[in-house]
């Protein structure tokens, strides 16, 4: 009998035909495929009164995909000398609005279409990360004539620095932030802010103390190094890359942590953690409080425990059994909940 014949139900779209890609990689290309067909379906009627929440994310996702992927293509089609930074900035831009719309919605969307969302944001996150790779090195050289093709080795090896397979995070990663430290304590009220409720980024700090009282939109970490780091609430979403040896305490909608090492993770949640190609890292429940975190943690809908903290999805262990990629702080270990209502705002943001 055939597999998908059954009268009156929807079958699932057919994996790839490239078996070379692995049943890791077909399902998750069939997960794409499933939410660009359901996209297409809910378009005529998502914005009718009749269309459900689910028909109209679809909806909206697809037509921000699109803006993101046409981005992309004008990001590779650009020149370094040309408009190759501002085709960059208008891409992280479009990829920045597709992630706040899944944090948004995540809270209403059934786990399938979650988990198909972030795959595709995901995605598109790593394709401005190539573009950007392309570009920026090109540009560097375009103000180095004299450096250019040179005959012979320069005397000063690190006159010449080498191949980058990422860009500079300023391409990629935006808002206000704190950027390159070392050993700093570094705070930062977001009430008092210009930049209250904007994007944060912090990025290349070691053994660093992070205090950020109020609320961001959006929240970028990337490649920390024996950091702790206390953040009030986040009204979107927080992605994480490259942290090693880290404690982080947090609240927001949606956390994404990509490449972390020995770290460990107090939080409160609306949508379950999402981790890939991590190790070692540790979950417990939200543990900070601060004058004024009651207000913020409110106002930003994140005032109930879910209990997420716990339901972790690691999307590299497929398998049904416990990843061994994480597992929960035990009690006996756990941060006692951590007041920074003293702690004031002593370094200015960069």
């Amino acid at each position: 009998m055939p597999s998908g014949a059954a009268a009156g139900m929807e079958p699932e779209p057919e994996q790839p035909k490239a078996g070379a890609a692995g049943g890791a990689h077909r399902k998750h290309l069939a997960m794409l495929d499933r939410l660009s067909k359901r996209s297409s379906s809910a378009g005529a009627s998502s914005d009718s009164a009749g269309a459900s929440p689910v028909e109209a994310f679809l909806t909206r996702f697809a037509a921000a995909k699109l803006a993101a992927e046409s981005a992309l293509t004008a990001c590779r089609a650009s020149s370094p000398e040309g408009d190759g930074a501002a085709s960059l900035a208008a891409a992280a831009a479009a990829i920045d609005d597709l992630d706040r719309l899944v944090a948004e919605s995540s809270h209403a969307l059934p786990p399938y279409e979650l988990r198909a969302a972030l795959a595709t944001a995901a995605d598109l996150r790593a394709a401005h990360r190539a573009a950007a790779s392309e570009i920026r090195p090109k540009k560097s050289f375009s103000f180095r004539n004299k450096s250019r093709a040179p005959k012979n080795p320069p005397r000063d090896p690190a006159a010449v620095p080498p191949p980058q397979p990422k860009p500079s995070t300023d391409a990629v990663l935006p808002g206000c932030g704190f950027r390159g430290r070392n050993g700093g304590t570094l705070v930062k009220d977001l009430r008092a802010s210009s930049d209250k409720d904007g994007d944060f980024t912090l990025a290349d700090l070691v053994s660093c103390e992070v205090y950020l009282k109020g609320k961001c939109r959006a929240l970028y970490v990337h490649k920390l190094r024996d950091c702790r780091v206390f953040v009030g609430a986040v009204l979107g979403s927080v992605l994480i890359e490259d942290v090693e040896g880290c404690t982080f305490v947090m609240a927001a909608h949606q956390i994404r942590i990509h490449e972390a090492r020995a770290t460990d993770f107090y939080l409160r949640v609306r949508s379950r953690p999402i981790i890939e190609d991590c190790n070692g890292v540790r979950f417990a429940p939200h543990a900070l409080k601060y004058d004024g975190i009651d207000v913020d943690l409110k106002e930003s809908g994140l005032e109930e425990e879910t209990g997420n903290w716990a339901n972790v999805d690691d999307f590299k262990w497929l398998r049904a059994v416990q990843s061994p990629n994480w597992c929960l702080v035990p009690e006996e270990e756990r941060l006692q909940t951590v007041d920074i209502s003293e702690i004031h705002e002593q370094e200015d943001d960069s």
